[in-house]
């Protein structure tokens, strides 16, 4: 007999139970992490019970006092993160987040816009929208002026400075255009000093290439896909987030093509190199085919759900410093995969199309690393400098003392 079927739970939550144990069997859940899952719901159902509080009457506050309880007795699966898939299962994920009523509505109308109208991929929604939050602590939209968005300025944090000044601009924005503020306040963030194209791509040598993945135990699950995500990064140039959007269905293998969803919701549609394909053929016969998710990459532990952005962006990571290269992530990889194709005789516009840039002018950085086409425009130094300063000198003029 399973342990998390002997599990007695009270309350009333008691009823869900059978359905949530087989929702995280099928989840991938072993039976112990199951059972220590349910310990969980039948301590939460009791203390329902004892108040006499039904799971629909739940809101963020009791939810707090559940867990403040729970840190005084318990010494696991004591915050809200240990008790989402409960929620889940419920269907009350929305009490896990906290916003103040007197300004849900516009934070709401804000994330509508951020998914609906920006197309942004849910990370970069879920950090404008906790600096949207931080702006507005305090501060009535209405009342905004000039001195308010300056003040805010100042007191941000050195970390991450340009984001924060990009996700004002962004919040400024929306509230002019849904009628909040009477003037555009967005024009008066200042711009952080930078230079365009000051520095040359980060690029990996074919040494570190070939160490980043040999990195990869490929005997082991993990290893096989970690060298799936890092081939596809390398060798068709994808970021860290349309790698974690990869679906099954995103791989056309009669056409031998691959679908990417790119940045602004657009698609693209990329051919499927045989060792790519090869590559991915491997992962997919090691890959958990009980799990529910569609999704090509998944976590390496339960629930199997797809890998997230910052995954694919750790599993980069991981591979370089495992190959002693200190710095860099998926971008690098990126980076990496446009300096190949270029040594190999591809044109920027060639690169550019298969990065999916919007403009060939965000490619024109590559022009800095083909030293070869740089040393045919360079014009050579004259052999003798000097006589040739003398030619070009002009002769003073008589009498202009």
């Amino acid at each position: 007999m399973q342990v998390s079927a002997r599990v007695r739970v009270s309350g009333p939550l008691s009823k869900v139970m059978a359905g949530f144990a087989a929702a995280l069997k099928v989840q991938g859940y072993t039976d112990l992490s199951a059972a220590n899952q349910v310990r969980l719901a039948a301590h939460f159902s009791r203390w329902l019970e004892a108040r006499r509080i039904e799971p629909s009457q739940l809101t963020p506050e009791l939810l707090d006092r559940f867990i403040v309880l729970r840190r005084g007795t318990r010494t696991a699966f004591r915050s809200r993160r240990g008790l989402t898939p409960l929620l889940e299962h419920l269907g009350l994920t929305q009490i896990v987040r906290h916003t103040d009523p007197k300004r849900s509505d516009v934070l709401e109308r804000y994330r509508v816009y951020l998914v609906d109208d920006r197309a942004l991929s849910a990370p970069v929604v879920a950090r404008y929208e906790a600096i949207a939050d931080e702006f507005l602590d305090g501060r009535r939209p209405a009342r905004l002026v000039r001195a308010d968005v300056l003040s805010y300025v100042r007191s941000a944090g050195r970390s991450s400075f340009a984001g924060r000044l990009s996700a004002l601009r962004s919040i400024l924005r929306f509230l002019h255009l849904a009628g909040e503020t009477a003037i555009p306040l967005a024009a008066t963030v200042p711009a952080m000093a930078s230079w365009r194209q000051a520095s040359l791509p980060k690029a990996l040598d074919p040494v570190q290439v070939r160490a980043v993945l040999a990195s990869c135990d490929r005997r082991t699950t993990v290893g096989c896909r970690d060298y799936a995500v890092l081939l596809l990064m390398l060798r068709l140039g994808l970021r860290a987030c349309e790698v974690a959007a990869l679906t099954l269905d995103d791989i056309d293998w009669t056409n031998g093509e691959i679908v990417v969803r790119g940045k602004g919701a657009t698609t693209s549609r990329l051919p499927l190199p045989i060792d790519v394909g090869e590559v991915l053929v491997a992962h997919l016969r090691r890959r958990r085919r009980q799990a529910p998710s569609r999704a090509l990459f998944l976590r390496s532990r339960a629930p199997y759900r797809a890998a997230t952005t910052s995954a694919i962006i750790a599993i980069a990571q991981r591979a370089m410093r495992r190959a002693g290269i200190p710095t860099g992530g998926g971008h690098r990889l990126r980076h990496t995969a446009a300096t190949l194709m270029l040594r190999r005789g591809a044109s920027l516009t060639e690169i550019a199309q298969v990065l999916r840039h919007r403009h060939v002018d965000t490619t024109a950085i590559y022009a800095k690393v083909d030293r070869d086409g740089l040393r045919a425009l360079a014009q050579s130094w004259p052999i003798d400098a000097d006589a040739m300063l003398h030619t070009l000198a002009q002769p003073w003029p008589e009498g202009a003392a």
